[in-house]
């Protein structure tokens, strides 16, 4: 039993439950979309999903270098199997997830085209971190582009390892712009974010003037410039401590809608004897002034952006438009500008000038 049901973490599940029948369906990383061409009717790739020609990782079955495929063609069978509209274009996939098949493709929807072409690949079990690779950098391109290649763009999926990994990853090829925009929605939590936090709060304490080449700041890893951070009510956990901890250092604004709001953690539970589970929730969050926070509420927002369906349309994304809006004024208002190297000193004598104590 647990004596506190209405806490963000207690959860049950697993144990002597019966597991449904399960089939892989393998992926190609693809969206399709039945349409007619040419009198005839196929399943055309609307999409190929990919990341940043940098991200190693963000290839799928169709982005592989040698495989002739393009967003327009069509796919018209799968080993030997052809598409039609009875079924998704999933069906011709079922059991084949992880395996290398043979897609048949054309830049139409006839059989009989002259540019029929047979491709072999290897499918996804799941196109999942594809899709998140392709959809931070079609984040971060906008941002790029909306601002000049002023401001850059990191997503931090979760405060676990992988959250870590993107961090570190997103912020040092980021680091070099004028400013920030820390995207946590969507944040699954996992650890406290600390670490997180402090490599974000490394503001330049020193310039370095070389003999050759451009002066150093550090510390190496700094930033001084301006920062903001989205949120939304699906980022919780340690997504509610991110940009709890984010503005108590006082990083920047918190813009987008109050977070989940689940702050009381759970670690170290043993199993149940049938092989489930039951998270016990084990310790609860309150402030260096001893008051209880964040669990059963959330972290609010600074400046609250609905997510409106209706400016979603097409991509919208109206919170990004809205960091985008604040962090431009930030640039003008408070933006950050190194010093100029002074003079160089007079070292006829001993110490320093008494004014550069």
């Amino acid at each position: 039993m647990i004596s506190e049901l209405n806490v963000g973490h207690a959860y049950i599940w697993g144990g002597d439950f019966g597991d449904e029948p399960a089939v892989s369906v393998g992926s190609l990383g693809a969206d399709f979309m039945w349409t007619e061409a040419d009198g005839a009717e196929g399943y055309r790739i609307e999409r190929i999903h990919t990341g940043a020609p940098w991200d190693y990782d963000a290839r799928g079955p169709l982005s592989q270098p040698g495989i002739d495929v393009s967003e327009g063609d069509y796919l018209l069978s799968v080993n030997g199997m052809p598409l039609d509209a009875a079924f998704d274009p999933w069906a011709a996939l079922a059991g084949l997830g992880d395996r290398v098949v043979t897609l048949r493709v054309a830049a139409s929807p006839d059989a009989d085209a002259e540019d029929v072409r047979d491709i072999v690949t290897r499918t996804l079990r799941s196109d999942r971190s594809l899709r998140y690779r392709a959809w931070v950098e079609e984040k971060r391109r906008y941002v790029e582009e909306r601002t000049d290649g002023r401001v850059g763009y990191i997503h931090v999926p979760n405060t676990a390892v992988a959250g870590q990994n993107e961090l570190f990853r997103q912020y040092y090829g980021k680091r070099g712009s004028e400013a920030l925009i820390i995207d946590e929605r969507w944040n699954g939590g996992g650890q406290l974010p600390h670490r997180f936090v402090e490599l974000l709060n490394r503001p330049y304490q020193s310039y370095w003037a070389r003999r050759d080449g451009k002066d150093w700041a550090t510390p190496g890893d700094g930033f001084s410039g301006p920062m903001a951070m989205l949120i939304n009510e699906i980022a919780g956990s340690g997504g509610d401590a991110f940009p709890h901890f984010f503005r108590k250092n006082g990083l920047g604004k918190l813009i987008g809608m109050r977070t989940w709001g689940g702050l009381v953690g759970i670690s170290n539970v043993p199993g149940l004897v049938d092989g489930g589970y039951t998270a016990v929730p084990t310790f609860g969050i309150y402030n260096p002034e001893g008051r209880w926070i964040i669990e059963g509420h959330g972290v609010d927002p600074d400046i609250e952006v609905i997510d409106d369906p209706a400016l979603m349309v097409d991509g919208g994304d109206p919170q990004l438009e809205a960091a985008i809006e604040h962090i431009l004024g930030e640039l003008q208002r408070n933006p950050y500008i190194p010093p100029d190297r002074p003079e160089p000193p007079d070292r006829s004598g001993f110490g320093i000038d008494p004014a550069h104590r």
